[in-house]
């Protein structure tokens, strides 16, 4: 697409051009979905002495009335979660790993169910949903496999070797505190709390209001898996007023969200001195290098850039081209992006779906249209689409993005993505890092031993060569987070469990005190042990 063909930035339906994807005859509708019955199964247990309520993106209606939480109620829910927690920790590993288990069978068999939830909550396509119970189930399947590995007790090298046994134990930390996001309300909610549940602690969580009902759904399946009740409490409610109550009462807070509100969060942990988990946010680059297969990396593109209508933290949102490939490389990125499908069914099909929220439609619209006022060009999209749904949004490309153009530095969390060339490659690599982020970086080359040279010197937590996201993700027995202003701590693997847990050693002295003996006067002691020392590092004893 050339300049002049280039469309304009509007919020009218009329110069729309990506097709609408059809709904299937027969297909669920929210009412079908959202009954008074489910709604009376999935609220009990809440502890909310008011009513609250969500709605769908797809159309705005009113999803479901909701019990809201007191700070008087949260308090409730974690003397309810306390109460209940030691009898849970005294469980064998082996017996907790097999609720976990039996929920991920139960997850994949009763998807069509979570998926429904997750479509009607945060507006997304089904595919996209369905990354969710991906990433669920391998979590479930990860943890109930190698929990008993990562919490076994382990010995150490005591300070004299065969005199002094070393035990080194891992205690629950208690009752976590869970603050989870929107976008992503299965995963981020649920898919956080299984290393929490099978390392022996209680969790109360505050979901997002609007997304109440998938993470309540997944409650109750994981209580039908086995999981105490008790031991899983919600709370549901404004953010500044019900969030300062469960970092308030938390014994080890996980969240994942905004870096300003994560800011807060950590200081009110540091208030405390308890420990804090940070996923925050990114403005995530990805190098398409001068060797990438081109067709794979613009169909890569799509995925990275538009999956959830951009609004994942680990969406990449600066496109960095080498300039001998550039042309080529967007125009077929733009046939792909403007032959995505955009649909609201609860069904297969639809290639993207709709923003959650008015306050993200608004950023959107905001940034694309100062971009094109201050001299980018739309390369597709920067429409809105009512035709389809108050909140949908085609995917758009601008190019010739500049400072101080806010989509150059903001985080849009929409299906955004700016388009920058370059040609010398250490340069490149300075521009992706010039960043206070520091999520999820991508890297496209056909040299796989360069990729690894590249990936080494970005700086955020994941990179995926040859892929946008979903790799370094998926792969949960590798840490997952961000550096810098993305965040702190780590999800998956190790780390995403231990950081539930206390360190505690033991140590057991045989024979002989670490003190005078044997007749031994101090300084014959001290003689000795400097011995001792020397002999044990000329041995290699670590």
């Amino acid at each position: 697409m050339t300049d002049s063909q280039a469309p304009t930035a509007t919020t009218g339906a009329s110069l729309g051009t990506n097709p609408v994807a059809p709904a299937p005859a027969g297909v669920r509708t929210a009412a079908d979905v959202v009954t008074p019955e489910v709604i009376a199964q999935l609220t009990r247990g809440v502890v909310g002495s008011g009513r609250t309520a969500n709605h769908t993106p797809f159309t705005g209606e009113k999803l479901a009335d909701l019990p809201e939480s007191t700070p008087e109620d949260v308090a409730t829910a974690f003397q309810r979660a306390r109460a209940a927690q030691p009898a849970w920790a005294a469980t064998p590993v082996p017996t907790r790993a097999a609720v976990l288990l039996r929920f991920h069978d139960l997850v994949l068999e009763r998807q069509a169910e979570v998926l429904d939830l997750i479509q009607l909550e945060t507006g997304k396509a089904r595919l996209h949903a369905h990354e969710e119970v991906q990433a669920v189930a391998v979590a479930a399947r990860h943890y109930g496999r190698k929990a008993s590995t990562y919490l076994k007790p382990k010995r150490h090298t005591g300070v004299i070797p065969t005199l002094t046994k070393v035990t080194e134990l891992r205690q629950p930390r208690g009752v976590i505190g869970q603050i989870a996001p929107w976008n992503y309300p299965f995963e981020l909610s649920v898919g956080d709390a299984l290393p929490a549940f099978v390392s022996g602690n209680a969790v109360v969580m505050k979901p997002d209001t609007e997304t109440a009902l998938t993470a309540l759904w997944a409650r109750d399946l994981l209580i039908e898996a086995g999981l105490p009740a008790e031991v899983f409490q919600v709370v549901l409610g404004e953010g500044p007023v019900v969030g300062p109550e469960v970092v308030k009462h938390a014994d080890y807070v996980s969240f994942t969200g905004s870096t300003g509100t994560g800011r807060q969060v950590a200081q009110g942990a540091a208030a405390r001195l308890v420990g804090v988990s940070l996923e925050l946010g990114g403005k995530n680059a990805m190098l398409v290098l001068k060797d990438a297969d081109v067709e794979k990396a613009a169909a890569g593109a799509v995925r990275a850039c538009f999956s959830s209508a951009g609004q994942l933290c680990i969406s990449i949102e600066r496109l960095y081209v080498h300039e001998s490939v550039a042309d080529d490389f967007v125009q077929r990125f733009a046939a792909r992006t403007q032959a995505m499908r955009l649909g609201n069914s609860l069904a297969y099909g639809a290639d993207m779906g709709s923003l959650v929220g008015e306050r993200q439609l608004e950023t959107v619209t905001r940034h694309v249209a100062e971009a094109v006022e201050k001299g980018a060009t739309l390369v597709a999209g920067g429409v809105a689409r009512p035709d389809i749904g108050p909140l949908f949004y085609e995917p758009t490309i601008l190019d010739g993005v500049q400072a101080p153009m806010a989509v150059c530095s903001e985080e849009t969390f929409g299906p955004v993505v700016s388009i920058y060339r370059f040609s010398d490659e250490d340069e490149v690599i300075e521009l992706a890092n010039a960043t206070p982020y520091g999520l999820n970086s991508s890297v496209w080359t056909k040299d796989g031993k360069r990729g690894h040279q590249v990936a080494a010197r970005l700086r955020t937590g994941t990179v995926n060569i040859n892929e946008g996201y979903a790799p370094a993700y998926g792969s949960v027995q590798s840490p997952m987070g961000g550096m810098k202003d993305s965040g702190l701590g780590r999800r998956h693997g190790s780390e995403g469990i231990l950081k539930y847990t206390e360190a505690q050693t033991v140590a057991q002295q045989r024979l002989i005190p670490l003190a005078p003996s044997f007749g031994m006067d101090d300084e014959k002691h001290a003689a000795f042990m400097s011995v001792s020392l020397k002999a044990m590092k000329a041995f290699r004893l670590r």
